[in-house]
């Protein structure tokens, strides 16, 4: 296996409570709430040539994600957008990664919370792709998940909150284990959601169809795929996709900050092919984020 360069180990620097310090020096304590409780909220955000694409959408969703959690970021949005962009400058990110996180102090250990302070943190890295660039380009290969997405009533699903992901951990574990790349994820009905860290795409007689984010975030990749495809003319569908209907589709991909635009070549042992449509998109993010 790869040795990997530990993350508490880097140089450079991060961004931690208004003030840029060593990276070495970004610690928390062992009884932080957030590590207990899952008291915390994160965004990823994507780096090309310098510039933080979207920058301000994934803020304000930061800020919305904290006020689903109960807390409130004791910083203006304005503030870490600039923080934000001198990070970038001051570790040379051209095409790279930012991950904002915020989350509860140690003063409460316990179930509530109220009182802990609450921390912000903005740190950056360089990070080409997050899949293989040769494999993506052949279609990655996705298995069904054991777990599912939960419903809204059962938590904050519209936040991009740090708990939501165990099972998302669970399931990629397991799909690597087996030789897959990422798994699909159902909800909590049966239906389609998502990947691991991604929204899916479903290609239907050139026709873009995907899942109604209404247990999972509405992904600000999501987000700009739909638009793009519109400008394109081609019709998007936003619906209730069931299991049954993967053999029928075309094409198949993937969107999220990390993931960009990836296509997927199968689905257990259903097989698609990286179509025109698939290649559209991809084609016209790349112009986007790299203008």
């Amino acid at each position: 296996m790869m040795s990997l360069l530990p993350f508490d180990s880097r140089d450079g620097h991060i961004w931690l409570d208004g003030n840029f310090i060593q990276w070495r020096d970004a610690k928390l304590h062992v009884l932080s709430h957030a590590l207990h409780y899952a008291s915390a909220v994160f965004e990823g955000e994507r780096v090309y040539k310098g510039k933080i694409f979207k920058l301000e959408e994934h803020t304000a969703r930061l800020y919305e994600s904290a006020e689903y959690l109960g807390f409130e970021i004791p910083f203006e949005q304005k503030i870490i957008n600039e923080a934000s962009n001198q990070l970038v400058k001051k570790l040379s990110i051209s095409d790279g990664y930012l991950r904002p996180i915020a989350w509860r102090g140690s003063e409460m250990m316990g179930v509530s919370a109220q009182e802990t302070t609450i921390h912000l943190a903005i740190a950056g890295w360089a990070w080409p792709s997050y899949f293989d660039p040769e494999q993506r380009m052949k279609g990655i290969r996705l298995k069904l998940s054991d777990w599912r997405r939960p419903a809204p009533e059962t938590a904050p699903v519209q936040s991009k909150a740090a708990g939501l992901y165990m099972i998302c951990t669970l399931s990629k574990h397991k799909a690597e284990e087996e030789g897959y790349d990422d798994a699909l994820m159902l909800d909590w009905r049966g239906n389609i959601a998502e990947a691991t860290g991604a929204n899916v795409f479903f290609v239907f007689n050139n026709e873009l169809h995907t899942p109604l984010a209404d247990c999972f975030l509405n992904g600000i990749t999501r987000r700009t795929i739909i638009d793009l495809a519109k400008e394109r003319g081609i019709k998007v569908i936003e619906r209730t996709i069931k299991l049954t209907e993967l053999s029928s589709a075309n094409e198949v991909f993937l969107t999220g900050t990390a993931a960009e635009v990836t296509p997927v070549g199968q689905i257990e042992e259903i097989k698609f092919t990286v179509g025109e449509v698939t290649k559209s998109l991809m084609d016209d993010y790349q112009k986007i984020t790299n203008s």
